[in-house]
């Protein structure tokens, strides 16, 4: 069905990691092309042997392309993907652009594989911090129905693009050096800080981060009820965002369940061992394309509350992992 794959944004962070992980899939196709801005016009990527040069993102290199994967600025996904689909391609987006459109099928396909298969040309991958959350989520769902979660998220410099990873490093440089230096993407100092401000404000006082916390959870998780309370900070860490989340549930579930409900989830991995110092570290989960969970404990307020730890590197599960599963998972052809 599919013969010919495009990478829209191959040169991004996020894009590097989507050819990567295509070329150690066991994913097979007649023809790749990888497109990116004019700025990457000239570069090649190595793909299985050998070189294909980086083509220029226009309406046109999407002719004969079957199926895209895409990670782009907002701007250029709703600009370029409908030339995509008008030209008979599927493509998998990773931006935001079309993430809230009734249209269009947010999927995260541990947990709702068969939205996938009811696209209308887009697909879209959700935000990398909801998506940790929600394959957390799932499980407890699918035994006692979540109907309340508290989220705080410390979200690593990695996830505001490349510039947010440079004014993390050079601004650590120049405090420890004390000199000044003009921050590009944080509208403060990141190093030795806390910034309780990721996206632009909302008028009921949350940012547009938190509020896709809420919005694309319920979507995915086909939850319209579920109450959902988020605050998203920006900390000194270069990658893997990490959050701790208070879950309540109409049935209540023990911190013995949970562990195994967890513990039996796919892309699920858990570390939770306290009087061992063991537990799901930014550091240690950075390069993995799994959802880490520690820290797990019932909610003393709450008599069906159940909170616990995880990490996810936000570049991988988080983006390019998610959106390579969808692409599998429809060439698959089955939920």
């Amino acid at each position: 069905m599919f013969k010919t794959l495009a990478v829209v944004g191959a040169t991004g962070a996020v894009g590097r990691i989507m050819v990567q992980l295509l070329e150690r899939s066991s994913l097979t196709f007649e023809r790749i092309k990888f497109l990116a801005s004019a700025r990457s016009i000239g570069k090649t990527i190595e793909f299985r042997g050998e070189k294909y040069p980086v083509q220029e993102l226009r309406p046109e290199a999407f002719d004969g392309v079957d199926l895209a994967v895409s990670s782009t600025p907002d701007e250029v996904a709703k600009e370029f993907i409908p030339e995509a689909v008008r030209r008979g391609c599927v493509v998998v987006d990773e931006s935001a652009a079309w993430r809230m459109d009734p249209n269009v099928p947010l999927v995260i396909p541990e947990v709702n594989p068969h939205a996938a298969f009811k696209h209308n040309g887009i697909i879209a991958s959700p935000n990398c911090s909801t998506t940790q959350m929600v394959v957390a989520l799932k499980p407890l769902h699918d035994y006692g129905r979540v109907r309340r979660v508290i989220v705080s998220t410390y979200q690593a410099a990695s996830g505001a693009g490349v510039g947010g990873t440079k004014d993390l490093f050079e601004g650590t440089r120049a405090y420890l050096e004390n000199r000044p230096y003009a921050y590009t993407t944080f509208a403060h100092p990141l190093a030795f800080n806390l910034i309780p401000q990721i996206g632009s404000p909302r008028p009921n006082g949350y940012t547009s981060e938190e509020m896709k916390m809420v919005l694309e959870t319920r979507k995915i998780m086909e939850d319209e009820s579920i109450q959902i309370c988020a605050t998203c900070v920006r900390v000194p860490v270069a990658n893997s965002h990490s959050e701790s989340i208070l879950v309540e549930t109409e049935k209540k579930i023990t911190v013995e369940k949970a562990r195994e409900l967890f513990s039996k989830f796919p892309g699920i991995v858990v570390i939770d061992n306290l009087e061992a110092k063991q537990y799901p570290l930014p550091l240690n989960c950075s390069g993995r394309d799994e959802v880490f969970i520690g820290r797990i404990r019932e909610d003393f307020s709450s008599p069906n509350g159940i909170t616990f730890w995880c990490v996810s590197d936000n570049l991988r599960k988080g983006a390019a992992t998610n959106a390579v599963q969808i692409v599998e998972l429809l060439l698959r052809g089955r939920p």
